[in-house]
């Protein structure tokens, strides 16, 4: 984490010098700002929001933004203060993720005065869930004799049901818990999904050792069967 914060604290400070005033914060959210960031396989996330995302503004800081994602690192979402504010109902599922676990480097917090509807997010959440769902589906059935696509689908998925898993928790419980092994767990009894299912994936994350997956392995399939049992929870909510 300590390598992390240094590499977005240098990074804010290019930003700064580029863009001056202009620049309203940097807030970093994901699995950093969780310290669930995982070398080599974690992205470092960032929020920013300017005075003005006119394309004007935003070449100032071309360079630096540039060298950011050379160095292997997603590109920064940028918003102008205003699309932010008034963005509450187009992605209430993200801003709500975002504030449960983030961290401010640069300016003010992005979430004072934000308001989110429940009734935005259940209908965010099941149009995330669905599609996702026949993403899922439709990888599943392309990659299913190749053991090795199974698994580095199973992995690469499982972060993005993540942010699923809490989002459903917010809306059935008011809350999550921050580990994933305990968020999997609390959606599991709320969804009544099989937990086991994600064992697999989620040991895979961090790094345990696991058996290598199969042509038509059966955890692959008790997987997307408990993402179909998501879906159908979601639409009840």
């Amino acid at each position: 984490m300590a390598s992390v914060e240094k590499r977005v604290e240098e990074f804010s400070t290019q930003l700064e010098a580029a863009l001056g005033g202009s620049l309203v914060s940097v807030t970093l959210y994901g699995s950093a700002a969780r310290d669930q960031h995982r070398k080599g396989k974690s992205d470092i996330n960032l929020l920013i929001l300017l005075k003005d995302a006119g394309s004007g503004t935003i070449a100032r800081a071309a360079e630096a933004m540039a060298k950011w994602v050379k160095s292997g690192e997603p590109a920064p979402l940028l918003f102008s203060e205003a699309e932010w504010k008034a963005s509450t109902d187009v992605f209430p599922l993200e801003i709500e993720d975002m504030r449960e676990a983030h961290k401010v480097i640069r300016g003010s917090s992005p979430f004072t005065g934000i308001t989110t509807q429940r009734g935005d997010l259940r209908r965010q959440l099941e149009h995330e869930v669905r599609g996702k769902l026949l993403h899922l589906r439709t990888e599943y059935a392309a990659l299913a004799t190749d053991g090795k696509a199974l698994g580095a689908l199973l992995e690469n998925s499982l972060g993005t049901f993540l942010v699923l898993f809490r989002a459903t928790l917010r809306l059935a419980r008011d809350a999550a818990p921050p580990e994933p092994e305990a968020v999997i767990r609390a959606t599991s009894v709320a969804a009544g999904l099989d937990a086991s299912a994600f064992d697999w994936p989620l040991a895979r994350r961090t790094g345990k050792k696991v058996p290598e997956l199969h042509s038509f392995d059966p955890t692959a399939s008790r997987y997307v069967d408990q993402i179909e049992k998501l879906a159908l929870f979601v639409n009840q909510l």
